[in-house]
Formats: structure tokens, sequence, C-alpha cells
């Protein structure tokens, strides 16, 4: 096998969502896929494709009823139309992303904590992913930032809202790392997947900031489409266009029938969806607040609670063996000090899991 096999580790989310998979009795909040249903009009739209015979390959660069919808959709941002691409979803496009923007031993700089995908997809490009300390308040600092660039940087990384931590950034923070990319010639990737669940002040773009940026979305969370695999681009032409042409050698094109479903997910209003998982926040931060340390967040539907004890690990396999299916902090950052909960569950599950943490939480004290 190649060296690059043995540098890349298993997803830690996968392995607990498999136990949880084998254990259906159990409450499972260790997975990011909504709990709701793809929309029915939505699903319509894709069936009356497949029945109108939409089932072949289309352009790389996605079908242009969509690409429109969404220069459409994204209009304040300047964005145009050859400045967007459909991608097979938003890791996809991260994928795409760092091809285009960093070769073999260059350095990416990534927040930390991170979605898993994000340090093994450089190093699956022959980069050298290199981590932001945001510990304790999961916040951007320059003095974090600014010594881990060397002449080797090319790229900085961010989600937001985040995932593990549901942090969103404030504009302050985008401002900062949109300033240190431009003193230092580093592109911005910034992966925006949860962009409509935000539950406080108004989500403020990258790509309101800073006009070079790569900023990536999708509709596996805004619509539930997880399993369809649709995510896009939209970024300085040059770049989008290197990313086409990767795309065009990988992936080929994006699944055409989730493409006309997508021209109508664009627009379709998921605010009463939006409002059910804030309140799902607000409970679950009310309920753990007492005996976790617990970063409120702003976005996403994840929170990040530090274990009791500072022991990830251990608390974990207690959960577990509560069959509470929870994720260590180990699989999101170079630390080992919180756990992720998804709170995209069934709200009588939810309830009796947040019981067993507090309860756990007992046992560590």
């Amino acid at each position: 096998m190649s060296r690059r096999v043995q540098e890349i580790r298993p997803s830690g989310i996968r392995r607990i969502f498999d136990i949880a998979c084998a254990n259906p009795d159990g409450m499972n909040l260790s997975i990011g896929d909504p709990d709701f249903d793809v929309p029915g009009p939505i699903k319509e739209e894709a069936i009356s494709s497949i029945h109108g015979g939409f089932n072949r390959y289309v352009s790389t660069r996605g079908i242009p009823e969509l690409r429109e919808k969404l220069t459409q959709h994204l209009e304040e941002r300047q964005c145009k139309f050859e400045d967007v691409l459909i991608t097979a979803g938003a890791t996809g496009a991260f994928y795409l992303a760092i091809l285009a923007v960093a070769g073999p031993g260059d350095e990416v700089l990534i927040a930390d904590p991170y979605f898993v995908a994000y340090a093994n997809v450089v190093i699956m490009c022959g980069g050298i992913p290199k981590l932001i300390d945001t510990y304790p308040d999961f916040t951007l600092r320059e003095d974090a930032i600014v010594p881990l660039i060397t002449e080797r940087t090319r790229a900085i990384v961010i989600n937001h809202p985040n995932n593990p931590t549901g942090v969103t950034y404030s504009p302050d923070e985008l401002q900062l790392v949109a300033d240190i990319a431009r003193q230092y010639s580093l592109h911005i990737v910034s992966d925006e997947i949860y962009d409509k669940f935000v539950y406080d002040d108004s989500f403020v773009s990258m790509g309101n900031v800073a006009n070079g940026a790569i900023v990536i979305s999708g509709f596996s969370k805004t619509a539930g489409m997880t399993g369809w695999r649709l995510g896009y681009a939209y970024g300085p032409k040059v770049l989008i266009d290197a990313m086409a042409t990767f795309q065009q050698y990988s992936y080929v094109c994006a699944n055409s029938i989730a493409q006309k479903a997508a021209v109508l997910a664009v627009d379709f209003d998921m605010r009463p969806y939006v409002d059910r998982y804030r309140a799902r926040r607000d409970k679950v931060y009310d309920a753990l607040g007492d005996r976790f340390e617990i970063v409120k967040p702003g976005g996403a539907f994840y929170l990040f609670p530090k274990a009791p004890g500072g022991d990830a690990d251990a608390f974990v396999t207690r959960a577990i063996e509560r069959k509470v299916f929870i994720i260590p902090g180990n699989v999101f950052s170079e630390r080992n000090s919180h756990f992720r909960i998804s709170f995209a569950v069934a709200d009588a599950k939810l309830d009796q899991a947040l019981d067993i943490l507090n309860e756990i939480a007992l046992e560590f004290c």
C-alpha cells in the first residue's frame, strides 16, 4: 500500500455510528444527519425528474438552472454564474479546493477543533495540515495563526458554523482571517455547510468579507439531503476552473437528479426546521450547563462539552456502556478533553440521553 494510506486514519465518527447502529434501542447522538426527511415537494421534484428521463451525465460544472439559481441566491456576495461549481457533496468540494490550492509538501492551516475530513483530505492531497489552537472558547486569534505561517503555507481552512463546536465566528474574526490571508498571500477555504442553522445573530459569510475566498456549502444539512451527496462551491474563477478540471477526472459530475431537486431546495422555506433545532440547542445547553463546561453554540446542531475530569475517552466509554453514543474530542482535535453531542435526534431519545449524561457526570466528579 502507499505511504498515503498509512497516514490516514478511519473516521472515529463512523466507528461510534457503527456501534450505535448495532444498538437500535440506544440513544444515537453521534452522527450529523438531520432527523427530518427531505421536504415533500423536493422529493417529488426528484421523482418527476427520474420519470422524465433526466438520468444521464450532466455538465461537470452543474446544470445551468441550479447554477443560475445559486447565483441569484448569492447576489449580495457579488457571485457570478461562472464562479459557481456544483459538487458531489460539500466534502467533495473541499477535496477539489485543496487539490486546487495546495501541492505536495504545502501546508494548510486548519482551525482546531475541525471536521474529521479536513486534515485527512490535506494528507490525501500530499499536503501537511497544521492546526490552529482555538481553545478554550473556540475563537480565532492572531497569535494562534501567524506563528504557524511559513513559506510553504498556502491556505487557511475554517468551518463556520463549526462542527464539532457549533461556534459561529464573529465578523471581527472573519476579518482577521481575511487580513492575515491578504498579508501573507494565502487562500481561504470556508466550509459553510451549516449556514442556515444559525440561531442568535445574522449569518455573515466569509464570502462577504474576503472576495478571494473559496466558499463551500450544500444541501445535505439545510434540506436533509445527506444521502443525495450534493454541494457547491464558489470563489475566484481561476480556482473554480481548476476545481472543475479536477472534478472531470474524479467525480465527473454531481448527481443529476439531486441537482434538479436542488433548484427547488434553494428557495424552500426551512425556517420551521431551524426553529426546532434552535429549541433543541437551548434545551441541551440548559440541561447540561450545571455539570459541564460548554461554550454555547451559535449554529449547526452540535455541542462540544468538556468531559468532567478532562478525559473524553473515559467519559465516552462510560456513556456507550449506558447506550448513549457520543464522539470523543480526539476525533476532531489534537486534544481529547471534550466530546461532541449531536442534537439532530428525536426529542424523546434526546431527553433520555441528557438525563444519563448528567448522571455519568456525577460519577466523574
